[in-house]
Order: structure tokens, then sequence, then C-alpha cells
């Protein structure tokens, strides 16, 4: 295939905004029309890999506008989370040059697939074309796409963590909403009335998931997992913030929590059964489900309650795209990138509900709509704050994992000792942290 040199898709991003602007279709045969722009990947075809996620229902239908406008064939694999990783490790591990684009969780996968050369650097595409915008997107989310200081993949999704919490029953305590991790806390044991089949407090539980949400407990306590190449989940800062999300699970959560990742604590907060739960701002739709519970319509949403050193959420990217580094047409994966990432292509998938790393979005009437109006106003305030990682920032994340939710679950199950399980888990972490330094 021919190679280009710099890609001509903002002008394209620019034509396909216009006709959908003005109504406009395609001719009979598929084309764009007579007097629009050339076909700039006439020929060209590439193979993009997706996750199943809402955001890949979004950009499924616009596609063949796409096609029509570039010329350029896509065709779409679509996987199961667990799936999706294990596909990619295999294509990738036998030097395949397929697909040429896929999704893939930065700080899960980011820093393995890029040291193993499977990710292709993309600051020199980014960075090529001012109408881009590289600028407007927020930092956090970049950081949290880059490894050893080279951009190996665009945001497409990013997420904070936040409270939720139920108008009505703190309406009827007299409590105001939580500003604080003690507000918190007391908000919790006040409206903590099991005998009724309300719990005060829902969270993840399960060792691996509470990984990424006991992180805003701990950024806000002024700690982290790691400070350079040491471990540090045995500081005061971190055996504070563990023991109290622990301890919010073991004395207001629910029987079973232990056991809970996001999908049974959010039914579990959106069934009416939990006062207070805290999350990923993403996930907000199964949280306020009218089909699950007559208190959907009572669903609150506020920033995350501040810790001794403020309010530190997570501000991430939870998914990105990426361009495979043995890609045969990095030229047409670049040009397809630069169009989903788009502010014109991202306007549409904000307005379906899914919070996108572009500033300028935010600060438009279609860019909230998608939202319900409180929480687009917590996106807003939280979007350029927070912390750029929810776990350690290791090659082998899963394994790292570990020793963090050892932890918390020892507060769950009434360990009193705590300082000395947090001693054992960071030598652990530790340990694994020397052995990727080899």
């Amino acid at each position: 295939m021919k190679r280009l040199g710099r890609s001509p898709l903002p002008a394209v991003a620019a034509i396909l905004f216009a006709l959908a602007a003005a109504g406009c279709g395609l001719d009979a045969d598929g084309g764009a029309g007579s007097g629009e722009a050339p076909r700039p990947f006439e020929g060209h075809s590439i193979t993009l890999v997706t996750g199943s996620h809402p955001w890949a229902d979004v950009i499924k239908p616009l596609l063949p506008r796409f096609e029509a406008e570039t010329g350029m064939s896509v065709r779409v694999q679509s996987f199961f989370e667990d799936q999706l990783t294990q596909k990619l490790t295999v294509q990738f591990t036998s030097g395949s040059e397929t697909p040429d684009v896929f999704m893939y969780r930065p700080l899960q996968e980011g820093k393995l697939f890029y040291r193993n050369g499977w990710l292709q650097p993309l600051d020199g595409y980014a960075g090529r074309e001012a109408d881009y915008d590289l600028s407007d997107f927020t930092p956090q989310s970049l950081r949290s796409s880059t490894v050893d200081g080279v951009l190996t993949g665009i945001p497409i999704i990013t997420e904070q963590g936040i409270l939720y919490y139920r108008k009505d029953l703190l309406r009827e305590a007299g409590i105001p909403v939580p500003r604080t991790l003690e507000e918190l806390a007391d908000a919790a044991g006040k409206l903590h009335r099991p005998e009724k089949g309300v719990y005060g407090f829902v969270a993840r539980g399960q060792r691996s998931p509470l990984v990424t949400q006991v992180s805003s407990f701990l950024y806000s306590e002024g700690g982290d997992f790691t400070s350079g190449s040491r471990a540090t989940i045995n500081t005061p800062e971190a055996v504070k913030a563990f023991t109290m999300y622990g301890s919010l699970l073991r004395d207001y959560g629910p029987p079973g929590a232990i056991h809970m990742s996001w999908p049974q604590a959010s039914s579990f907060f959106a069934e009416g059964r939990a006062a207070l739960y805290t999350d990923a701002n993403s996930i907000y739709k199964m949280t306020s489900d009218p089909a699950r519970s007559e208190a959907a319509d009572q669903v609150g949403y506020a920033a995350f309650p501040a810790g001794s050193k403020g309010s530190r959420p997570y501000n991430i990217t939870s998914w990105g795209l990426a361009v495979n580094a043995k890609s045969a047409d990095k030229e047409a994966a670049w040009a397809f990138i630069e169009w989903a990432t788009g502010k014109t292509t991202m306007l549409q998938s904000q307005r379906q509900g899914i919070p996108s790393p572009r500033s300028s979005l935010w600060n438009t009437r279609e860019g909230t709509a998608g939202f319900p109006a409180q929480l687009a106003e917590v996106f807003k305030r939280s979007l350029t704050g927070g912390v750029d990682h929810d776990r350690p920032t290791t090659v082998n994340v899963a394994e790292a994992r570990e020793p963090v939710g050892e932890i918390v679950q020892k507060v769950m199950t009434g360990e009193t000792d705590i300082q000395k399980t947090a001693d054992a888990a960071n030598a652990a972490l530790q340990a694994i942290l020397d052995k990727e330094a080899e």
C-alpha cells in the first residue's frame, strides 16, 4: 500500500460534521457526492478490535459515513473484556500485523504491551495537526496513557472516583452530603439500618477490584502505592486509608461485601439497599436504573470526600485506542484514531453518556446533555484534579493488586494488627517491583 504523509483527516472530520449538521445524505452509490473532498484512503483497509463496551456501540453506526468519506474499509471485531486481553496477547506474541487499531486499558496493559514492543508510539502522529488539538485532552488522561515518557495510546473514556448517595435518606436524617472522609464514616453509621434493609455504605470488596476504589482514599490521605521504585503501601497514610475503607465495609456494609466487585456493589446501591456508595462516575447508569429500584430518582452525586490532604480521587483513562506496532498501514490506523477521537466524533459518544477526555466538550450544552445535571457538574469539577492512576503502575498489574487488596480484606475480616499485614504486603509488592527492574 502507498504511504501517505500528513493525514488529511482533520479536513475529513470537518466535512463529516458539516454533512451531519446539514442533514446531507450520501449518493445512491454510497459516495460523498460531487464537489466533496477526494477520498484520501481509497483502497486501504484496517482491522479494529474493540471491547464489548458502550463506546463501541456508538462508533459502529458512524463507520459507514467514515468509510464513505475516506475510502477506507474498517473491519470490526468485538470481544468481552477478559477475552480482549487474551486475544490481543496471542496475536501480538505471534507478531501479527492485525489488528491495526484496538481498544485497551492503559493502566492495566499499557506498560506490559509497550515494553513488549506491541504499541506504536503516537507522539509524532498526535502532535502534527493543529486542528486535532491534543492539548484539549486533560493532562491526567494523557499521563494515564503514557509509558516511559511515550504516548502509547489516545484516551477515549475517562473516569473519576465520586460519591453516590441517597438524597431522601440524607434529607430524612438531616445529614448534609459528606464533604470529608470523616463525615462519610459518620453518615454511614447514622444511616446504617440493616433491620430495615438499608446499609450505611457499599463499595467493592473483592481483593483485586477494590484496589482501584481504595486508591481515592489512599491519595486523599497523602499516600500512594509506590514512590519511584519503592513500595509504599505500609506507610501511616496508606494504613489509615486502607483501614478506613475496610472498616466502612466491615461495620456498615452488607453481608458478603468481601465478594463484591462493581456489578454487585452498583446493583446493591441501585436496589435502594445502601445509603452511600463510592465508585467510578462512569458507571452512573447502573446506579440509577428505574427498572431496579423505586428510589432511582433519589440518587445524588458528589465530589469524592476530602481526606487529610484534600479530595484527591483517581482521574484516569479507563480505555484508550492504540496502534499495533506491526501494523502494515500505520497511517490509515492513525487516520481512524484521529477521526474517532476528534472533537466531532467524541461529542457523539459523550452525548450518549460516555465521558470523554476532551475538556472543551464539558463546557458545551451538547457535551453535558447526556448526563444528569448534578453529575455533569461533578464531572466538570473532577476533570482537572485528582491522580492519574488507580492501581500500582507496574508491568504485572494483576499480581501487584493482590497485596493491596489483602490489607483491606484483613481489615474487613477483623484483623487487629494491620501494620503487620501491611508490612508483609509491602514486601511482596517490593519484590514484584524489584523483579521488573532486573
